[in-house]
This record gives structure tokens, sequence and C-alpha cells, in this order.
């Protein structure tokens, strides 16, 4: 390096004061005598020279429409007034820095230039609103001011149709909010984007071109693309398209607002094009050995635009401001609606699962073996006609209601009959753990239907996840209630009657309004089209919901006794230590009733029964009814 021609090439807002330090720096540390020039005066000749750039951002992209010499060098001295190159090239954001980077390094690296127009680019061109700001005029320098055009330009996001051809004549028509063309990706909103290092000289320039289906949609991409930096080329959302490829054009039927390092631009087409090894420049030390590698000569186009809208999708999507929720693709609600529209009708084969799955579960019930109930669970084909019913509700299908409705009648009907005539031939009456399980709902009961009808809304919407159905129908659990319904019909037990019909009709009310809520959100229906089926089931779910909180708060008070009486874990009866253990509380009387087991070495008496209990109604601090279960343990 000693032995080049090094000249400093002054800008003309150069700082003088910085380039007298600078000169003082290059003599003391190099022992270098150096030219200096000013930008008028810069004349290229052909031979191995080093010019050190104290330039603006302008006066670089100037330099480079001239027509460089191979020989020359070029290295960049950071100031205010070339952000762009700064972050483009990876140059130390400190003076002396960035002059150390340059002259201890071995050699410049030829690196690929952006055209714009035929107009070079530093950093990158965003056409549209692609990371949350479209503006292209206004005073947008406080950070209030930001955050309030952010906002309010997401709320506003809009497609715009555009079509964009290829170097090799591969042409892309479709809609976008925004897209965002560079040639490597250091610098700005295009390090932020991708995670991958892009060459300086792989001869391509990249456009992601972005299609958010909903703002919903638009807010997961700023999340992956600013918060988690986690956008992959290989991996790109569904909503990303990426094009790349030597040059591309982009026209729309409407002009072409877009932003080139911070300023505006409104052409009728825009062209983009890479000048490969354009300029020789010593690069940073913020760029990556990958971004500094050559790459072979061949220039291989990559167009992966799957998943951007097509054909009568995009004029759709042009004609209106971007939904907050997605809009369904065509071909996912045509085979939705099939599944759906199978699912809802009564079938032999559903009748006889629901006979098979009923006999199971009040078989399971008697024996109170949990195993049998899941295996009832399991085998229950409830769960299709539900979400085909809040489908129906959604979209105000009528044909679509009637047919589930029916089937669901018809599912209740049996499980009732089957579940009463097993009851009455059983010769047994005992109410068993299981049974009382499903006698007291409450509001837990009612979150756990609300997210398994999300979970199976969504396993219907979406095919890949499918397998998880048999889950759902589990955590659910439809035919248990209905079973124990049918056997408080058989025993004449009105109180289990209700308890667990309310369960079912818990499960009935929470994955209608679930499903139908999900399938909302993933766009199977105008929110206007579903506002009067959510209405009418919210307001059947509000008015299940009042026993249920009553029993919530039933729950919470027995919570709260058993943790008061964790506190009594023994006493002591004339001289006799006595352990004590809470069963349970039954809080469906007037007075409390507390279920206690005692392990002692005696029998106790009355007298030390009495003080069990009034100890009990010290703890808790009011009258209850104590039964008490004897263990008495014995010595050998």
């Amino acid at each position: 390096m000693m032995d080049k021609h090094v000249i400093l090439l002054l800008g003309a807002d150069a700082d003088h004061a910085a380039v007298e330090s600078i000169l003082k720096y290059l003599s003391e540390q190099y022992q270098l005598k150096v030219e200096v020039l000013s930008f008028a005066q810069f004349d290229p000749v052909p031979e191995k020279r080093l010019y050190l750039l104290y330039f603006c951002d302008d006066e670089i992209k100037v330099l480079f429409t001239k027509n460089l010499p191979s020989e020359i060098e070029l290295g960049i001295i950071p100031n205010d007034h070339c952000r762009y190159a700064v972050l483009n090239y990876g140059i130390a954001t400190d003076m002396y820095d960035a002059i150390d980077d340059v002259l201890n390094a071995t050699e410049a690296t030829p690196v690929d230039l952006l055209t714009c127009n035929t107009h070079p680019v530093i950093g990158n061109v965003v056409i549209g609103n692609v990371h949350g700001m479209n503006r292209i005029s206004g005073d947008y320098s406080g950070y209030f001011k930001r955050v309030g055009a952010f906002f309010s330009d997401m709320m506003n996001l809009s497609f715009k149709s555009y079509t964009i051809t290829t170097a090799k004549g591969n042409v892309t028509n479709t809609a976008a909010t925004g897209i965002m063309i560079f040639e490597h990706n250091i610098s700005g909103m295009s390090r932020n984007l991708l995670k991958e290092d892009l060459s300086f000289h792989d001869g391509r320039l990249h456009a992601l071109v972005l299609a958010p289906a909903s703002i919903i949609a638009y807010m997961y991409y700023l999340f992956l693309s600013h918060f988690r930096n986690r956008l992959l080329i290989e991996n790109l959302p569904e909503s990303v398209g990426l094009i790349a490829s030597s040059d591309i054009v982009i026209t729309s039927p409407t002009p072409i607002e877009y932003m080139a390092e911070g300023n505006a631009h409104t052409e009728e087409k825009v062209s983009f094009k890479v000048l490969r090894n354009a300029v020789k420049i010593y690069l940073g030390r913020n760029v990556s050995d990958v971004q500094r590698q050559m790459t072979p000569k061949e220039e291989k186009e990559t167009v992966r635009v799957k998943g951007l809208p097509k054909a009568e999708m995009s004029k759709m999507l042009v004609s209106a401001p971007v939904s907050f929720l997605p809009k369904a693709d065509e071909e996912d609600f045509k085979e939705l609606f099939v599944s759906l529209r199978q699912s809802s009708k009564l079938s032999p084969a559903f009748i006889v699962l629901i006979v098979l799955s009923t006999l199971l579960a009040t078989t399971g019930l008697f024996q109170s073996s949990t195993p049998v109930i899941i295996g009832a669970m399991i085998l229950a084909p409830m769960m299709a006609p539900i979400i085909s019913f809040s489908m129906g509700v959604l979209r105000g299908e009528k044909e679509l209601l009637k047919e589930s409705s029916m089937t669901l009648f018809f599912g209740i009907v049996t499980a009732l009959i089957f579940s009463c005539l097993y009851t009455y031939l059983m010769p047994l009456n005992l109410l068993t753990d299981e049974m009382r399980s499903r006698l007291n709902p409450n509001i837990l009961d009612l979150m756990v239907a609300v997210i398994s009808g999300v979970a199976g809304a969504y396993a219907y919407a979406k095919s890949e996840v499918a397998k998880s159905l048999a889950g759902v129908a589990i955590a659910v659990a439809l035919v248990p209630p209905l079973s124990v319904t049918g056997i408080g019909i058989g025993w004449g037990n009105w109180e289990v009657v209700y308890g667990s019909f309310l369960l079912f009709m818990t499960n009935l009310a929470g994955i209608t309004l679930a499903a139908s809520l999900t399938f909302l959100i993933l766009g199977f229906s105008p929110v206007k089209r579903a506002t009067r089926g959510i209405v009418v089931t919210s307001l059947l779910l509000v008015g299940i919901t009042v026993p249920l909180f009553f029993s919530f708060f039933k729950v919470i008070e027995q919570n709260k006794i058993f943790q008061q009486l964790k506190t009594l874990e023994y006493v002591l009866l004339e001289d006799q230590k006595v352990g004590l253990r809470t069963l349970s509380v039954d809080l469906s009387r007037e007075t409390p009733v507390i279920y206690i087991e005692t392990r002692s070495t005696l029998i106790l008496t009355n007298t030390q029964l009495t003080s069990i209990k009034q100890k009990v109604d010290e703890v808790l601090k009011r009258p209850v009814v104590v039964n008490i279960l004897s263990e008495i343990e014995l010595d050998q």
C-alpha cells in the first residue's frame, strides 16, 4: 500500500478541520504524502491509484457514472453526508478505523453496481410499502411523527398491480403492497430483512415482493423481519416473493412511486440493472467473508412467486384496501366446503359410531375407567357436524345449517336413548367419580371448549394438521356428558341430567363460536356477512356462561377451604396425635360439608370427634358439617 499513489478527493461539503486531521494521520501513521483534489478536479487516468473519497452519497454516485479505469481503487472515509455508502459497503463509522481498514487491506474488491433507470443506487429502492413507511414526502423527523405515520400507513395498506420482467424473459403479473430491490443485503432495510449474506459480485439484483393477505399477515411479516431477523431466502413466508436476476423491468397501469436512498421519484417504468464488477472498493470491517467471496460467472435467475396473488385475485385485491383479516384462497375455500358439506350429512355410519361411542362411554362411566371413556371420545363422530354447523352460522348458509343441525339433533337423541336404555338395564345405581366430574361445569370447561373449537376449525381448514382432530375430540369430550345425561334420565335423577347436559351445551356453544371466529380470521367469510351468526351464538354462550360462573366461584371457594385446612395437618387429643387429611368439600348444601380422613392408633371417642369438628370450625371461621372417616393404625 505504501507504494501506491494516494489521492484524497474532497467533496463540496468536506469539513476542512477533518481534512487536516486526515492528512496528519496519514503522514504520521503511514508516512504518506497525499495529493489533495476537489471533486471538480477529478480526472481518472489508467494508472494504479488509490482514491480516498471524502464525498457525500450523491457525489459518490456521480463518480460511479464515470468510466473508471480498472486500476483505480476507491476507499471511503465516513462523514455525515455519506450515510448510505457507509452502510452499503460496511465502512467503519470511525474515520481513523476506516482509513486503517483501507491501508491495511491487501487489495480492493471488485463490486457490482445496481442502477435504477440508469442511475447508480448505493443502497436499495423501495416501491410502495415494504417496511411500514411508504411516505414519499413530509416531515417525519420526530419519533412520534414516524410512529404515527407507520400506523397510518399500515392501516391504509393497499395493493397495486405490477408486471415484473426479468433478463431471461420471465414475466410475473401480480399485485403487491410493496417491492424492495437491492443488490446485496448489508445496507438499511435489506440487512434487517434477510438473514443470509448475499455477495457483492454475483451479478444479480434481488427483488422482494410483499403481498400480505391481511393486516395481520403484514404485522407477522414485520415481526419476522424486524424483531426476529428470521427471513430466509429458502423459506420465505407465503406473502413474500423473491426474484433474482441480472436486471428486471417493473411496470404498472399507474405511475410508480418509489424511494431510492431517501429520495422520492415517480416514473411510468422502473428498470433495474446490475453492472458486474463495476468499481473496485475497499470494503469495510462490517462486510462478512461470504459477501467478499467471488462467485461463479454464470448468471442464474430465481423466480419464487408461488404465494403471490394471480389473475382474478390480483384484480380483487387492487380494488380495495388490505383487509384486517385475510381472505381465503379460492382453492382452499372450495376444498373446505366440500369437506364440511360431507361432514354435515346424516349417514348410517354416523349413527353406528354414535351408538358404539355412547355404549362405550356409558360402560366406562359405570366402571369409572378413564381409558375406556377416552376410547369413546376418539370414536365419537360429533365434532364433524359441529364444525360444519359453525361454518353455517358464520356464513348464514341455510343448507349447511339445516343438514348439520339435523345430524346433530339425531346424534344427541340417539346418544340419550341408548345411554338411557343401557342404564335402565344396568343393575347399578352408583354415582361414580367419572360421572360426578361431569355434573358441575364451570368457566374452565368453557375455556376447554373454546380452545378445542379453535383447534378443530384450524385442523379442518389446514389439511396438513387434520391428524390433530383426534386430540381435539379427546380434549372436548362431547359424548361422555351426553351419556351421563342419559344415565340421569334412566335413574330419574334430574340433578344429574341438569349438570351433565349443561356441560354438553357448554361444549357445543363454545366450539361453535370459537370455530366460527377461527374461520372468520382465516378469511372464509367477510365480517359483514358473519355478524348476525356471531352475535346470536355469542348471546347463547352468554346465557350458558351465567351458571358456569357460579360453578366457578364454588371451585374457588372449595380451593380456599382446602388451602385453609392444609394448616390443620394434625391435632393433639388427650396426648394422642391424630393426623387429618381433607378428602373433599361439598358446597351444594346451605352449610358446607367437609369430608375428612383421620389417622390414629386408637379408636376416637365422640368427645374427640367433636373436638376435631370444633378445630375445623375455628380454622374456617364458620360452622360446617364434618364427615369423618377414621383410619386406625395398629402397631405390631
